[in-house]
């Protein structure tokens, strides 16, 4: 059997997650029944970026700025939520693991409670200071007046974020990533319908411009949380939550909250070094934040499914380390990583050559494409980089080292890429070109660093 006729004999298999069983077999048929799910989720999570940028790009420039510099503010919630999904990941894939089903169950209802209490927290924020919160990103005051219900909706619900993202990453720490992608899948549908409804308009349903974006994807999300819950409350999945399970549980949450603490750090550093990198693209000018803001959207769409192979490489790490594998679990990440690598080296060359067709998409202002094409072209030239870096790390928090890549992201984003960034595009005048540069660059040295960190092998004793 070809490996084309293999592939098309498990796919399907695949997406319908009928193989939760990881820990036993062939390595390859491991990531393929784990990757192909988490990677059309991740490609999920990044249409919704993709589907605001389309319908709010009609709006102009400031629209499109103004979903560029929240989003950015946003990046801080996901951080948050991506390092507390980190812990639950590793944890939930290590009681799975070992064959503690309960136990598992318990760390999902503890990551629930944690995730409401930090989102709400974020949600006041939001709601008093939105146009306080675009000002110190740089938004001009006309930008600001037209834009600040955007951030006030999405910041005030944030809780729909922050829940998807912990709830998911329990399916993917069991094993079952079929789960979170139908999740998104149903959320995304619901979005693409509601944006232009909320965006232009229709019947008795009024215009709120790029306002509309924030209500429809917040709806959109808020009905796949419904929907994750119902996948755990009727136990849809290997973990099935019941009334009575729902008791805080100190000892738990406080495990959960040391694992995650890196995972929060990590991104947290990462995530903030690309709001620094926004405000210093703000110093340009609006079109130059919108064309790196559709720039960014569009490497997100196909940097979600390394994140969806990445996310792979966690649970696999996890589970076999759950399992006394060790030496499967390297394996493991060893071979995603090729797989990562040749995708990602196929998208570079995509964008190398189609980067002005794929931006004028979105807008037909030139300096708009212009300053979009040139963000493609040389973030996406560091992509195999990207590729290994983002498996590698992954891998680490998998294992519940997140405090490894917390050291490494700090080294490359905020003494690396933050001075190099401001130094090259404000101090020697090389502009937009600058940042992009650092940005690359920065991505490089964290896929080296990682892969001669996780050589030495210490992740292998790390206790969850």
């Amino acid at each position: 059997m070809t490996v084309l006729e293999k592939i098309i004999r498990h796919f399907p298999k695949a997406v319908a997650g009928k193989e939760q069983e990881f820990t036993s077999g062939s390595i390859r048929k491991a990531v393929f029944m784990l990757s192909v799910p988490m990677i059309l989720e991740m490609m999920m999570e990044s249409i919704f970026f993709l589907v605001d940028a389309y319908f709010v790009s009609s709006l102009g420039a400031n629209a499109i700025a103004t979903v560029g510099l929240t989003e950015s503010v946003l990046t801080l919630v996901y951080a948050i939520a991506i390092g507390l999904s980190m812990g639950v990941t590793a944890i939930v894939a290590r009681r799975i693991g070992e064959k503690d089903i309960p136990g598992a169950s318990q760390v999902a209802v503890q990551a629930i409670f944690l995730g409401v209490v930090v989102a709400i927290l974020i949600s006041v924020i939001g709601i008093i200071y939105p146009k306080e919160i675009l000002t110190l990103m740089g938004g001009e005051p006309d930008l600001v007046a037209e834009g600040y219900g955007y951030t006030q909706i999405l910041l005030g619900g944030n809780v729909t974020i922050m829940l998807l993202f912990l709830i998911n990453a329990i399916f993917r720490g069991a094993g079952d990533a079929s789960a979170a992608m139908k999740v998104l899948i149903f959320s995304n549908l619901l979005n693409i319908v509601l944006d232009p409804l909320f965006i232009f308009g229709w019947g008795p349903v009024p215009a709120f411009g790029v306002k509309g974006a924030a209500i429809a994807t917040t709806i959109g999300r808020g009905s796949a949380v419904i929907f994750q819950l119902c996948i755990l409350f009727f136990g849809w999945t290997k973990i099935k939550l019941g009334f009575k399970d729902l008791v805080i549980r100190a000892g738990i949450m406080l495990n959960l909250i040391k694992v995650s603490l890196g995972g929060i750090g990590q991104f947290i550093i990462g995530t903030s070094s690309w709001v620094f990198l926004m405000r210093i693209m703000a110093e340009f000018g609006s079109e130059v934040v919108a064309g790196y803001t559709i720039a960014i959207r569009v490497l997100m769409f196909t940097l979600m499914p390394s994140w969806g192979m990445s996310n792979a490489a966690a649970t696999l790490v996890g589970q076999n380390l759950g399992a006394g594998k060790p030496a499967r679990a390297e394996t493991s990440v060893w071979k995603t990583g090729k797989y990562n690598a040749w995708l990602m080296i196929v998208v570079s060359l995509f964008y190398l050559v189609l980067a002005e067709t794929i931006v004028k998409i979105f807008s037909d202002d030139p300096d708009v494409i212009k300053y979009g094409a040139l963000s493609l072209r040389i973030i996406a030239a560091g992509y195999v980089f990207y590729a290994y870096g983002m498996v590698v790390i992954q891998a680490f928090n998998g294992a519940g080292d997140t405090k490894t890549p917390t050291v490494i992201n700090f080294f490359c984003f905020w003494l690396f890429q933050l001075p190099f960034a401001y130094a090259a595009a404000i101090y020697f005048g090389w502009g937009v070109l600058g940042v992009l540069l650092a940005i690359t660059i920065a991505e490089a040295l964290i896929a080296v660093i990682g892969i001669i960190w996780f050589k030495k092998g210490n992740w292998k004793q790390v206790k969850v």
